[in-house]
């Protein structure tokens, strides 16, 4: 395959803006091959890749364990979230105008001098395991006073041969108005882009903020792998 900021950048970005503009979500279709999937699974054994272990039921984030990666990141995810934030801070940045807020810079390395600037220094892209059973709560992946508004979610495995249920869920909370479900099953190797807390949607006085969060129904059956990036590091 080729390199996987290649194949980030020949996405259907047209598509992918006007889809997050109108839904708040929108898929990429495949983005890493089946054995780069195999490969990131194995390293969830592998202590030293990581800087930490969450058991979700200990919070009472839901049931199963996900790991964050340490320093420095492996490939292709090192690679996949530059490229993809290069590709997204053109969206955030007219998001955030939207919604009278600052600007993005232009590269993740910028952004990451800014978050460590703000004490934020800790990698965030992560692992997640869920067992028959498991689930996520509903929440936001917010990590100090800086937030980049939108992340990205690669399953690793397949649904419906490896695992049952275990879509990926969002919900948004418009003001004076019932919330808003979605439900959205993605095959190996291929991810959804999506708010990590809110974003813009126009109304009668211009724009205005809807409330997004985002968890993981239960899986039914077997075992589900995902990868999760996001752009701002953790304090």
């Amino acid at each position: 395959m080729k390199p996987a900021g290649d194949r980030i950048d020949a996405l259907d970005w047209a598509r992918i803006e006007k889809e997050l503009d109108e839904r708040g979500w929108s898929l990429t279709g495949p983005v890493m091959s089946a054995r780069e999937c195999a490969d990131l699974i194995a390293l969830y054994g592998e202590r030293e890749r990581f800087r930490s272990r969450i058991d979700m039921a200990r919070f009472r984030f839901g049931i199963g364990e996900y790991k964050y990666f340490a320093e420095p990141l492996p490939e292709p995810i090192a690679e996949m979230r530059s490229a993809l934030y290069r590709r997204l801070a053109p969206i955030a940045n007219r998001w955030s105008k939207l919604l009278g807020g600052g600007a993005y810079p232009r590269t993740l390395g910028e952004y990451l001098k800014v978050c460590r600037a703000s004490g934020q220094d800790r990698p965030t892209p992560l692992l997640l395991r869920y067992e028959a059973g498991g689930y996520n709560c509903l929440h936001q992946d917010l990590y100090g006073e800086l937030a980049f508004p939108l992340q990205f979610t690669c399953v690793l495995n397949q649904r419906g041969r490896d695992y049952l249920g275990g879509e990926s869920l969002l919900v948004e909370q418009r003001p004076r108005a019932q919330s808003r479900g979605e439900a959205i099953g993605l095959d190996q190797g291929c991810g959804v882009i999506f708010p990590n807390r809110f974003r813009p949607v126009p109304g009668a006085r211009g724009h205005y903020r809807v409330n997004v969060r985002h968890g993981v129904s239960t899986v039914t059956k077997g075992t589900r792998w995902a990868l999760g990036i996001i752009f701002h590091d953790a304090k």
